[in-house]
Order: structure tokens, then sequence, then C-alpha cells
């Protein structure tokens, strides 16, 4: 699905034409969707859950869990193909986590997650493309 060489956008005009304006807000503005609206909220499917703007595997469906808080939750990323970085937004502290290939913002990982990792990758459904397994 996804060819290493193919050239990211630019500019943000290139990247809304690319994305259409519900996934430009939340991978390149870093808006979050409203809980319980995304599609992939109660997806159950297997398969690989790949960044919207530029393809990148990011989780696996084998670490998604309901974490009951209205958006995608994993408890593991694809090694080194999420990023993070502080994010002091909307007067607290969290850990944006970023797509490490087009840098797309994808949500927040939090420290209230199931063993083994006990993290919580909170990420918003317009910011993924589920890949099905066949």
């Amino acid at each position: 699905m996804k060819d290493d060489d193919e050239k990211l956008p630019e500019d943000d005009a290139a990247w809304r034409e690319k994305l259409g304006e519900a996934r430009f807000r939340v991978l390149r503005q870093g808006e979050t969707e409203r809980p319980f609206t995304g599609e992939y909220v109660d997806e159950t499917l297997a398969g690989t859950y790949r960044c919207a703007g530029c393809a990148e595997p990011l989780f696996s469906s084998e670490a998604k869990f309901d974490a009951g808080c209205g958006w995608p939750s994993f408890c593991a990323a694809v090694s080194e193909k999420v990023t993070t970085r502080e994010d002091v937004s909307h007067g607290m502290r969290r850990v944006e986590i970023q797509c490490s290939r087009c840098g797309g913002h994808l949500g927040h990982v939090f420290e209230d997650g199931p063993a083994p990792t006990g993290l919580r990758y909170c990420v918003n459904s317009a910011s993924l493309e589920l890949e099905r397994e066949s």
C-alpha cells in the first residue's frame, strides 16, 4: 500500500487537497475529533492501521482495545513509527503522538493502558486508515 518514495505534500494547500478538510484539521492542525464519532472507535476487524497522511504503518489491530474513552485506543505502536512530544495546550500537560514519516498529529499517549505496556495511545480515527487483513 505504501510507496517509500512517494513525495509528501510541501504546503498546507497541497495537504488540504490530499486529505480533505476533516483529516487536514486533525493531521496538520492538531485538532481532535469529538468522542465516539470516529470511524474506528468500535472497529474489531484485523489489520494494520496506517497514517492517513502518508500510509506509514502505525498500529496493529492486535494492540487495539476498548478503553471506553471515545477514540480508538492501542497499547503499543509499531516500533519507531510513532514519535512523541510534550503538549501543553488547553491548560493540560500531555504527550502528543505524531507519525514519524509525515509529522501528522495522531492523538496522545497516556500511562493508564493495559499490560504489558501500561500505555494507551488515544488516536483520532481521521488520522488513520485500516488496511484489513485478507
